[in-house]
């Protein structure tokens, strides 16, 4: 074993991806790492339980990438990953690892870019493909052939593929591969769904499960604030004034959200930017150097794009978005508060998101405090106390050095030194409120605790949309078979699809068990068993759909 590769040498990987591996500054496999990698070197199928988080990514790229032929100009292994963000996210990180092995190349294929492009990559002979279900039957429907060559398939967050729907996309693409392939699937969780998929198509599997606690690090500090969903910048504003951080990272959802927030912040004077699936691995780079020596405070990033990040001086984490779980919740927090140090995590909780809250104490079995929004008073005293940090050092010296030019500025003025002072604080701190009167002017209207009532949070198909049922009345219901009714439609971006995935994935029901489902404009009706759905229910309470909880309850039809 090399000092330079540390434990990644016992697998005899391929040289030139040790030493990939050693350029990123990975000395130890990872507990999925360590027992993955043989089985796949070995070409055997097999399932992963692990949670995001573990280093999975490398668990399978390194071993497929020893088994590439690069000379072999033809997709060899293929990747298919939930969201163009994770399949962006695992490309980039076989193109690391494969940086020193000549004649690989690798291809992302996703929805929202142009087909031509990636099918002409894969035909061009790249060895890798990375791709997202939906995108790549378009790309099958052009050239049933185009998976012809693949040997090595792998299926990262299975589960989470279900839940948006793409069990009719797998099908076709498993058709479309050679039987004689290797089948790796990577899942957080292995409900009844995921282990039919596994006895379809995998032959012989090992099991590998990497138990993960979730608990925080109890040096953190962890408080929630109570927002509505319009005003969270606001309140993230009126959070700055008052607390006291080095460097913080800030998580949203959403790559455009990581850009609007970054220019917010850049319009106060705050060092800000934002790192999202869009941006390159070289100016990524650039921005964690950039926080990590000062040139930058604060990184808005989405959850994807923060794999990874570890910055001794970040000493905040605020959750602007609430994350989709628990897991994700504690990867989110656990980026401060390290190497002994204190570190605080700030959570934003919209009316609806409460539950969440819940569910989050619940698994991490710590309570999140909540806190106001810093009143007049606390954000005048936070903006004179930085003020006097800032002049304090200056006074001593200052009248040796400049009390000479005091003299003469007043005698030319013809002020007082006390009114001179006045209007050079006036002009240093550039406008600022300083007074209570001022700051009442410019505060957010963000209320100190979010009304049950949010209507900018309630979703629209809270009550059935009377015009919309009389329109089109719910067809009869088939015997043995129950209706139920979710506030999730059309206008959430929801299809039939996403809610047949996320109920098999979640509910462990075959798929002839759920009958009809019809998606209206702001609800959805499902047909379900009418034997134990009260149990079914409560399997699916905490269910989400496009990122928005399910909440599927019996229909009442009067």
């Amino acid at each position: 074993m090399t000092q330079e590769t540390g434990g990644f040498a016992a697998f005899n990987l391929n040289p030139n991806i040790l030493a990939a591996v050693a350029a990123t500054g990975y000395e130890e496999p990872s507990a999925i790492q360590q027992q993955s990698i043989p089985i796949i070197m070995a070409g055997q199928d097999m399932i992963g339980q692990a949670q995001t988080g573990t280093g999975k990514t490398a668990a399978f790229a390194l071993p497929i990438l020893h088994r590439i032929d690069p000379a072999k100009r033809e997709p060899q292994a293929l990747i298919l990953a939930p969201t163009r963000e994770l399949a962006l996210q695992v490309a980039t990180a076989f193109e690391t690892y494969a940086k020193q092995m000549p004649g690989v190349t690798v291809v992302a294929v996703y929805g929202g870019a142009p087909m031509g492009p990636q099918l002409k990559a894969i035909r061009n002979g790249a060895q890798i493909v990375v791709a997202t279900p939906g995108r790549l039957c378009d790309h099958l429907r052009r050239d049933e052939k185009v998976l012809a060559t693949v040997n090595h398939l792998v299926l990262d967050e299975a589960d989470e593929m279900l839940k948006l729907g793409f069990m009719d996309d797998l099908e076709v693409i498993f058709k479309a591969l050679p039987a004689t392939r290797q089948t790796v699937l990577f899942s957080a969780t292995l409900p009844q769904s995921i282990r039919a998929i596994a006895e379809r198509h995998l032959r012989d599997p090992q099991h590998v499960k990497i138990q993960t606690k979730t608990q925080t690090v109890t040096a953190i500090e962890q408080a929630h604030l109570l927002v509505h969903a319009d005003q969270k910048t606001s309140a993230v504003l009126s959070l700055l004034e008052v607390e006291d951080f080095d460097a913080l990272i800030m998580f949203v959802r959403t790559k455009q959200a990581t850009l609007d927030l970054a220019s917010a912040l850049e319009a106060k004077g705050y060092k800000a930017a934002a790192l999202n699936g869009d941006i390159a691995q070289n100016q990524r780079e650039r921005v964690i150097d950039s926080l990590k020596d000062g040139r930058l405070d604060i990184v808005v990033a989405t959850d994807v794009a923060a794999r990874g990040l570890d910055v001794p001086r970040i000493t905040h984490v605020f959750n602007v978005d609430m994350p989709y779980d628990p897991e994700s919740y504690v990867h989110r927090i656990g980026r401060t508060g390290r190497a002994g140090r204190e570190g605080r995590a700030l959570l934003l909780v919209t009316p609806r998101e409460r539950r969440m809250l819940q569910v989050i104490e619940r698994v991490t079995g710590q309570k999140v405090a909540e806190v106001r929004l810093p009143d007049s008073q606390a954000v005048l005293d936070a903006r004179i106390k930085k003020l006097t940090n800032s002049l304090s050092p200056l006074v001593a010296d200052a009248e040796a050095s400049h009390g000479e030019l005091l003299d003469r500025l007043t005698a030319d003025i013809g002020c007082t030194p006390r009114a001179l002072a006045a209007a050079l604080l006036r002009k240093a701190t550039n406008g600022q409120a300083l007074t209570l009167a001022a700051i009442e002017k410019e505060r957010p209207l963000v209320p100190n605790s979010a009304p049950r009532g949010d209507r900018a949070d309630r979703p629209s198909g809270d009550r059935p949309d009377r015009g919309d049922r009389e329109r089109r009345a719910p067809m009869p219901l088939a015997e043995g078979r129950a209706r139920c009714r979710t506030a999730l439609g059309a206008r959430d971006g929801i299809a039939a699809k996403n809610l047949l995935g996320a109920i098999l994935n979640e509910g462990g029901l075959a798929r002839e068990a759920i009958g009809r489902i019809q998606v209206r404009d702001s609800f959805s009706l499902v047909e379900l068993p009418e034997d134990g759905l009260e149990r079914l229910l409560a399997k699916l309470k905490d269910t989400r759909v496009a990122g928005k909880q399910l909440k599927l309850r019996r229909y009442r039809e009067d």
